[in-house]
């Protein structure tokens, strides 16, 4: 064997292989079976377990809020399509369902199994024209040497339809030892999920019909009848008897209480159930403090703020990218779709980013790096120079010789809304700026940028009237 491989790796390859050699084993490998190998508990874990009900709650309705975009490339741009088919497509993909539910099933699904399939009808130009989500637990892949995936194939009541390749988006989750299907974090939170609902059932059992401890027991030291023993229980439960809790009834001799049993407190129940809960959040990437009942707002911020950047944002990225993988190619080529990225952003560290810059850049060049703007015919001049900038501003209003009442009203608004958010800085909303002309916006608010006090404030405004009047 040894002498094999080194007279095969003697032979130097000089170009990179056309196909991967190993696909045509793993497809030979991997039989067809039609149960896929998922988790089976995974819908009663979602049913029954109210921490793994919240986990994908969250995640599911707060991914299904975001939209997704087209943007067209050419070269390092992006150039966004309002309104494109895929767009209108995945607000109402079929008859029944809604876009919110799309990436409601869609998401809930990989986080329920680690599969999501779509299902995709065409019109008569072979362009998808509906979008139906397929239940995971109900679709098998068909592996094939050539193609890999031939297609699948869908069981229902004892029907199997086969659905060609190209009809199905395959959504999945990584899976260190499989190669077509996915890893659910149910799988991953098995052991915690179940030690929840036990622990849950115990608690449940402690205080239900028949399972309560007894309050007491009356001890009849005096040897009675049967007759006299079933009447004195009767008339005793008739007066004191309550629900679960009986009454236990001894006959003769002295009665010694011994406790066998542990306690909620002896068990540190509360305790083990926040435990259970800490874990299966963990595993579906809910920070805790989005739950807790013990988080100061501080806290519950930086929990939401983890939460989109590390949890719900890499989720969307990733169904994104296989959109744009295989249902863009239908609509044309260099199409790649992306959701909004809903990321939070460090606004001082931005601030300071720009008021670094500002010296350095044009206005232009700070109106495509920082604001996504388009080029002005006159932000080619520096921005400005050190401290604060130069407004040499062009006229409010070309072709008038002093600004109008509009405007004039408008700055006088915009200055009293920069004074009074110096007194409330945790305000992060804009000024709505309508009748001031945008260059002159522009100007303003990167003057703004370097207004600390009340006195910077009203001198970049002052600046302004002077400029032009």
């Amino acid at each position: 064997m040894f002498n094999w491989l080194s007279h095969f790796f003697s032979k130097r390859r000089r170009l990179l292989r056309p196909r991967a050699p190993h696909l045509e084993s793993v497809a030979a490998s991997s039989r067809f079976q039609l149960s896929p190998p998922i988790e089976v508990n995974a819908d009663r874990a979602y049913q029954q377990s109210p921490w793994v009900y919240v986990a994908i709650n969250r995640i599911v309705e707060a991914g299904a809020l975001v939209p997704l975009r087209v943007f067209r490339l050419e070269g390092e741009k992006r150039i966004g399509i309002a309104n494109h088919p895929l767009e209108q497509l995945l607000s109402r993909p079929n008859p029944l369902t809604s876009g919110f539910e799309l990436l409601e099933q869609t998401i809930g699904s990989l986080e329920l199994h680690g599969n999501a399939y779509w299902f995709l009808a065409g019109d008569a130009r072979g362009v998808p024209r509906e979008i139906w989500v397929l239940r995971p637990d109900r679709v098998s892949i068909v592996p094939d040497a050539a193609r890999v995936v031939a297609g699948y194939v869908y069981e229902i009541d004892g029907q199997f339809i086969p659905l060609d390749a190209i009809e199905v988006v395959h959504f999945r989750r990584w899976h260190p030892g499989n190669d077509f299907y996915g890893l659910s974090p149910i799988a991953a939170a098995r052991g915690a999920v179940l030690s929840d609902r036990h622990m849950s059932d115990w608690n449940r059992n402690t205080f239900g019909q028949d399972q309560g401890v007894p309050a007491g027991v009356v001890n009849i030291r005096d040897f009675v009848s049967d007759a006299d023993y079933e009447r004195i229980k009767r008339e005793w439960r008739q007066q004191y008897g309550a629900g679960a809790r009986k009454t236990a009834f001894l006959r003769g001799g002295t009665v010694e209480w011994q406790h066998i049993g542990l306690s909620h407190t002896d068990l540190d129940f509360l305790q083990g159930r926040k435990a259970q809960r800490d874990e299966i959040l963990n595993i579906f990437g809910i920070p805790v403090g989005l739950v807790s009942e013990n988080a100061t707002e501080a806290n519950a911020k930086v929990a939401e703020r983890q939460f989109i950047e590390r949890t719900l944002y890499p989720k969307l990225a990733r169904l994104a990218q296989k959109i744009s993988q295989e249902l863009l190619p239908f609509y044309g080529a260099n199409l790649i779709a992306e959701f909004d990225d809903i990321r939070p952003t460090d606004t001082e560290a931005r601030l300071a980013e720009i008021r670094a810059a500002y010296p350095l850049l044009s206005i232009n060049e700070l109106r495509a790096t920082y604001f996504q703007l388009p080029p002005v015919p006159w932000g080619e001049r520096p921005a400005g120079g050190e401290g604060n900038p130069p407004l040499n501003l062009p006229p409010m209003n070309q072709g008038e010789t002093s600004p109008s009442k509009a405007v004039l009203d408008e700055l006088a608004q915009w200055e009293r809304f920069a004074l009074n958010r110096l007194d409330k800085p945790e305000q992060t909303r804009p000024f709505e700026v309508t009748s001031v002309p945008d260059e002159l916006a522009f100007e303003v608010s990167a003057g703004l940028l370097f207004a600390q006090d009340r006195e910077s404030v009203k001198s970049v405004f002052a600046g302004v009237r002077a400029l032009n009047s």
